[in-house]
């Protein structure tokens, strides 16, 4: 899932593809590198990022859609919390909505993922609430109540995919732990989203102070998370993750296969 923030104040490529035929043509070249979905978003998420209107977060996102749709069948998600922003980008040619706040922000949003049919990506956040001291039973305590939403909705659980929302009120220390024990969110028994990519608890430990610099981190986390067991990554650099991608998978086909054999 390749990043693309149609923002201009986003904590990596903020400005960078505010124009709509800036971030169609870097969705491009996105896909040609490797990637498999296009995440559109119009409202920065960065810690302290000033909020935007509705009808703001929908004149940048829109357009981009609109055009990314008639130039590729690829999947397209619209990274967005508003009920409203959601079904007009699945009406425009979007294909799953990626909500940060997981279906517990808007209360619109259950209805809309069931309405149109679309994907969804459920993540979990720690902001706007008080979390529990263990990552883990957070991260199901919040899921689960998610997950209640999205049934009580009617959403099909094929639809679903799950982000534990590394970065997102969790300090350095607490997004180790959350890789960590990253496995343990295979109790859910559905699709696992990684989203590590550039993010601030990477610069932390490797001390790389911008954002640009933080991919070879990114890449070491998308390794230690797919043989985890993610099976998606949300990235600004797709070249890097691919490759990552491919030395890990590499060896898991061959651990499959050993087991295969041993039974």
């Amino acid at each position: 899932m390749a990043i693309v923030n149609a923002t201009p104040d986003s904590f990596s490529d903020g400005g960078l593809f505010l124009a709509a035929d800036q971030a169609v043509s870097h969705a491009l070249t996105c896909l040609k590198q490797g990637a498999h979905i296009i995440d559109i978003g119009g409202e920065s998420t960065r810690p302290g990022a000033e909020s935007v209107t509705d009808s703001q977060e929908q004149d940048r996102v829109l357009p981009v859609i609109e055009k990314l749709a008639r130039e590729t069948d690829a999947l397209i998600s619209i990274d967005t919390y508003r009920a409203s922003t959601a079904k007009l980008a699945v009406e425009a040619g979007a294909h799953i909505i990626n909500d940060v706040f997981g279906l517990q922000k808007d209360a619109g949003m259950a209805g809309v993922v069931a309405e149109t049919g679309a994907g969804v990506c459920i993540m979990h956040t720690g902001r706007e609430r008080q979390k529990l001291p263990d990552v883990i039973a957070d991260q199901f305590a919040f899921l689960n109540h998610s997950l209640e939403i999205a049934n009580h909705a009617g959403i099909s659980r094929q639809a679903m995919v799950l982000d534990p929302g590394f970065g997102f009120a969790k300090d350095t220390d607490e997004n180790v732990a959350l890789m960590s024990r990253f496995g343990e969110l295979q109790g859910f028994g559905l699709p696992i989203l990684a989203g590590t990519s550039r993010k601030r608890f990477i610069g932390a430990l490797t001390g790389c102070e911008t954002a640009q610099e933080r991919d070879v981190g990114t890449a070491a986390t998308t390794a230690i998370l797919r043989l985890a067991g993610a099976v998606v990554f949300r990235v600004h650099n797709v070249a890097m993750t691919r490759d990552a991608l491919a030395i890990t998978d590499a060896i898991l086909k061959l651990k499959k296969e050993h087991q295969g054999e041993a039974h």
